[in-house]
């Protein structure tokens, strides 16, 4: 018999930011260092939850629980039993933004039945790491299926905040991230980023006739990681410090459907001291699973170039025309020139029938049928020959039935030609002209894909996506994904193109959520095609931008052509890695400016990007990150003194100068522009 269920999971009204924070109250959690603490506690209300750091208040009484079909009741649970663990390993990623993360945290599980009715089981599971939280809902085996309809599940703050954060409407997460206060977000997707600027003894969100009093600014990011068979979570602002969990519905108005046992996906929330902190938290990959593939050395890191910004630039077709982009001849000349500068890739869109006329409505892509005019054994042996591996493209228009029937065959056809590296796309507002890409369906999907091109040794750049949430630790080959509004909108968008604060907003927002292919490094701004669109930045920030903006797979994203008339500029993306020891953020503001270093995993080498956005700023700029009692030589990339996003994009300087750890470097970044860094150990 199926049931309505309203599980209310949450912590004690007494327990406020104004509570002792060395007091131990039951159904405690703290973080390893002791900072962040985690509470909950059985009420007749329920059991909430309260979170704070060294005893100011984060979360207060917030609600968990879901709602499950068909009986409405409340339920109640009795506590079985409570579990207390502990964990500190190091572990190796297959590649990543560093190549140790450690993995400490407190666990606390908290074993509850259901009072009455069927008695159903329910473990609440919690990890507090020194940087955030997490939590998540635990269904041992019960012999049963569960529908579930909606979490109860809140974020509420102890005080009123703004938060960034993105509107739902746009399935594909290509919209802005705005600032907004927290009574304003009507369901907007994760991450949710919160700059909490605290004031001596304000009023108590919660408790208006209580003063609290708190020393410094948080940063805090919302989201969730592992999502594994089940929708993906938005947020919902009730009230001026309240977000409400809405899962992603099915057609049929269900969240999900799920058998036990069964784990829902970790909800998270990162807090840091500074802006640089969310960027260089590891506490969602480390909710993930270990590596499912037993020798991941295939799945490698790449820069690449395509035949794809001259179509969107409307200077070619993806489909077969006169001016189709994906001939023979042309990728020869893409491979050429790959194979003379180093890099190792060459994407080609367009080359498989399917993309005449209003081609999303198109649900019969074949994915190993070319177009006559591209010979693909000849291109992949002239590749070969050359050191250069195609990157496949298959757009699927969201008609997953139709990919999915053809995925065996499409893998092997790629693999038999030495394919190994594939771009995956979702044009379309629904899938199968039904269900919303981040539903359970869509969900499902895009697993599907990512495990069976695994089992082929075939690397994922997967665009439309579900929102990224860690899953690349388990499933390396998931190399990079788009879900962000990308260098692509700045080609034809009818807005204009990214405004200059959007690539210094996306580490903080989008880019928690994991790799991001931008698709930025464009070298010339004319747009004849649409000149009412163009790249909002100097061409130094565009350099800068490989270093700011996390891709194992990274493409430089202009034409050969662009390319070779600023060859000193050009020599630094060949240079810059796309894998990394070390990350560090030394400085940002979050939508104003951004300076990131990190250090290549294959050498000594270090590297410097900084952005501002339609600002100009000085900044100073410590490098005590290089190594103490070593000289470097910096190679750098910077805006000219007459540099300007609008009106003088391309202006830009090439010097050297011997640094140490010991200097401060002067950095003058042009109003949309950067400076792009290469530190070389001598």
């Amino acid at each position: 018999m199926k049931k309505l269920l309203i599980l209310t999971l949450a912590a004690g009204a007494a327990l406020t930011s104004c509570v002792n924070p060395n007091q131990q109250f039951a159904n405690e959690v703290k973080s390893p260092n002791g900072k962040i603490s985690f509470i909950c506690e059985f009420t007749s209300d329920g059991l909430f939850y309260n979170v704070q750091d060294e005893g100011d208040g984060i979360v207060y009484n917030s609600r968990l629980g879901f709602v499950l079909a068909d009986n409405d009741t409340v339920a109640y649970f009795d506590r079985i039993k409570e579990v207390h663990s502990s964990h500190d390993e190091t572990w190796e990623t297959a590649w990543g933004e560093s190549r140790e993360v450690r993995d400490n945290y407190n666990q606390m599980i908290v074993e509850m039945r259901q009072k009455g009715g069927d008695g159903l089981l329910v473990n609440l599971e919690v990890r507090v790491f020194d940087d955030g939280f997490a939590y998540r809902y635990v269904f041992p085996s019960q012999g049963d299926s569960l529908v579930i309809m909606d979490e109860l599940t809140e974020f509420k703050l102890d005080w009123p905040a703004e938060a960034w954060a993105m509107n739902n409407h746009d399935v594909y997460y290509e919209d802005y991230y705005r600032r907004k206060a927290i009574e304003e977000l009507d369901t907007v997707h994760t991450p949710v980023t919160v700059e909490a600027i605290w004031h001596d003894h304000v009023p108590h969100a919660n408790v208006p006739d209580v003063k609290i009093k708190a020393p410094s600014d948080k940063y805090l990011a919302i989201h969730e990681a592992n999502l594994t068979d089940y929708p993906k979570m938005q947020l919902i602002g009730t009230d001026s410090v309240t977000m409400k969990v809405r899962l992603v519905p099915w057609s049929d108005g269900v969240a999900a459907y799920v058998v036990t046992p069964f784990a829902t996906p970790w909800r998270t929330m990162i807090i840091g001291d500074t802006p640089g902190d969310l960027v260089t938290s590891y506490m969602m990959l480390n909710l993930n699973e270990p590596c499912a593939i037993e020798d991941a050395s295939w799945c490698k890191p790449m820069k690449y170039i395509g035949v794809w910004w001259e179509m969107h630039l409307g200077n070619g077709t993806w489909y077969a025309s006169p001016t189709h982009g994906a001939n023979t001849a042309h990728v020869k000349e893409y491979i050429d020139f790959a194979a003379e500068h180093g890099i190792p890739g060459v994407l080609v869109e367009g080359w498989n029938v399917g993309w005449e006329g209003d081609w999303p409505k198109n649900d019969h892509f074949d994915f190993t049928k070319p177009y006559p005019d591209f010979d693909i054994k000849e291109i992949t042996d002239y590749a070969a020959e050359k050191g250069v591996t195609l990157i496949g493209h298959h757009e699927t228009a969201a008609w997953t039935k139709n990919y999915e029937n053809q995925l065996d065959t499409a893998f092997k056809f790629y693999t038999d030609h030495g394919v190994h590296n594939v771009k995956t796309g979702y044009v379309n507002l629904l899938m199968d002209g039904k269900e919303d890409h981040s539903s359970q369906y869509g969900v499902r999907h895009y697993r599907k894909v990512i495990e069976t091109a695994a089992a082929n040794h075939v690397n994922i750049d997967n665009h439309e996506p579900v929102m990224p949430t860690g899953l690349q630790r388990t499933w390396p080959n998931l190399m990079t994904q788009e879900g962000v509004r990308g260098q692509e909108h700045c080609a034809w968008d009818p807005d204009g193109g990214n405004p200059p604060e959007h690539t210094v907003l996306m580490p903080f927002t989008r880019g928690l959520a994991g790799p991001m292919d931008y698709t930025f490094g464009t070298f010339n701004y004319d747009n004849p095609v649409y000149p009412f669109a163009r790249v909002r930045t100097t061409l130094a920030k565009e350099l800068a931008l490989y270093v700011i903006i996390y891709s194992p797979m990274q493409m430089a994203s202009d034409t050969p052509a662009n390319y070779a008339a600023h060859p000193d500029a050009f020599q630094f993306i060949k240079d810059v890695p796309v894998d990394w020891e070390k990350t560090l953020v030394p400085d940002a503001v979050i939508g104003d400016y951004v300076v990131t270093v990190r250090q290549d995993r294959n050498s000594s080498d270090w590297y410097l990007g900084a952005a501002t956005d339609e600002d100009a700023r000085e900044l100073d700029v410590k490098l005590d990150f290089l190594e103490p009692d070593a000289e470097y030589t910096a190679q750098i990339y910077a805006d000219a003194p007459d540099a300007d996003w609008e009106k003088n994009p391309t202006a830009y300087t090439v010097s050297e100068q011997t640094v140490k750890s010991t200097d401060t470097l002067p950095l003058k970044l042009a109003a949309g522009g950067g400076t792009a860094i290469r530190f070389i150990k001598k």
